[in-house]
């Protein structure tokens, strides 16, 4: 039995694909049928892409999408103005890096209105159409092994802010009852589900940077049980769900340990649990894992990051199996999957990593987790 391999979602988009994204952002014209075609080949070439690389659980890599969770703006009404930046904790203690990666283009712009009214779902067809550019993809290279991304309630509230519910609660009530239709479309057209999650760890140095540790665990623990709540319908062996601490090069000093919100992620509907393991902040977390196995639920298939995506350091295949081999060590190698540290193409037409560089580092995913015994 081979380790299989996946990603967490995002790959880059190519130029045409990011210009017309930006122009849909800009609410400047455009060519509907153009952006769809453009969108659809942009599928296509993004799932060869990752078969012939060797990738076994691929993905659209959200070629559709402005980012992975202000998508929704343009999926269902009641956003308008614009939400307030909290840039990250570790960002603000050090305001000349923070002026640096803004000036030198590291910092995307993009349109973040806050909710103003009742979500309502448009009368769109994105999501249908997402479907049908995956499935159709996947079908003509003869590939079944499919995931979805879909942007968690938590997710959402971090970038899109409330100003019409009464409170916080009722909030994420409201975006669980609009997203619900989502996450069950996508599974039943015979498509793993993701929920990205950045929320349950992430927001902590974003939007809760004035609360204790303890008092965070309890909004993480309301996140994850309004999330579950909204997935009561589909089977837990179609479900993965990512958590990060932002996608980011910084300091990352105020990031919540994995320990701490270990419980939380433990109690996940689904089967399939996709972590930051790679970059220098989090690559000695698989120890936590390890001592704290035996809270792992038998269910539960880790999907380590054995890739960093935020810098242009290829790993070599040889450390990858090593990655690997120490989740393997826990629980065995029938539940581990290797994956990254997060996406590649987070947002449109920003990443630090090269476009081909990217998939050399995917490349290179697949070969240490073909060395693994």
């Amino acid at each position: 039995m081979n380790i299989l391999t996946t990603h967490v979602g995002s790959l880059p988009r190519p130029k045409e694909v990011s210009d017309l994204l930006f122009k849909r952002e800009n609410n400047q014209e455009y060519d509907h049928k153009y952006f769809d075609d453009v969108i659809s080949n942009g599928v296509f070439e993004v799932v060869k892409k990752q078969l012939d690389i060797g990738i076994d659980i691929i993905s659209d890599g959200e070629m559709s999408k402005i980012s992975y969770a202000t998508y929704v703006k343009d999926r269902y009404s009641g956003f308008a103005g614009d939400s307030e930046r909290n840039p990250p904790q570790d960002l603000e203690k050090f305001p000349n890096y923070m002026k640096k990666i803004a000036a030198s283009g590291g910092t995307p712009t993009y349109s973040r209105p806050c909710c103003v009214s009742e979500i309502i779902p448009k009368d769109s067809n994105d999501l249908l159409n997402d479907i049908d550019n995956l499935k159709n993809s996947s079908q003509k290279l003869n590939h079944k092994n499919i995931f979805m991304n879909s942007a968690s309630p938590g997710v959402i509230s971090l970038f899109l802010s409330n100003s019409f519910y009464p409170s916080r609660s009722k909030y994420l009530d409201a975006i669980a009852t609009a997203m619900k239709n989502e996450y069950e479309t996508i599974v039943k057209s015979g498509i793993q589900l993701q929920l990205d999650c950045p929320d349950l760890a992430l927001s902590r140095h974003m939007s809760f940077k004035d609360k204790s540790d303890q008092d965070f665990i309890k909004i993480a623990q309301q996140n994850m049980e309004i999330l579950n709540h909204s997935l009561e319908n589909i089977p837990s062996e179609m479900l993965r769900l990512h958590v990060c601490w932002g996608n980011y090069e910084g300091p990352h000093i105020h990031d919540i340990p994995i320990e701490k919100i270990f419980d939380v992620l433990m109690s996940f509907k689904g089967n399939y649990l996709l972590f930051e393991s790679s970059n220098p902040r989090h690559q000695h977390e698989w120890e936590i894992f390890d001592q704290l196995k035996s809270k792992i639920p038998d269910n539960k298939v880790l999907i380590p990051g054995v890739l960093d995506t935020t810098s242009n350091f290829v790993e070599h295949s040889s450390l990858v199996k090593q990655r690997i081999e120490k989740f393997v060590n826990i629980v065995g190698k029938e539940r581990v999957i290797a994956g990254t540290d997060c996406g590649f193409g987070t947002f449109a037409g920003f990443g630090n990593v090269d476009p081909d560089i990217a998939y050399l580092k995917l490349k290179s995913l697949v070969e240490g987790a073909s060395k693994v015994k």
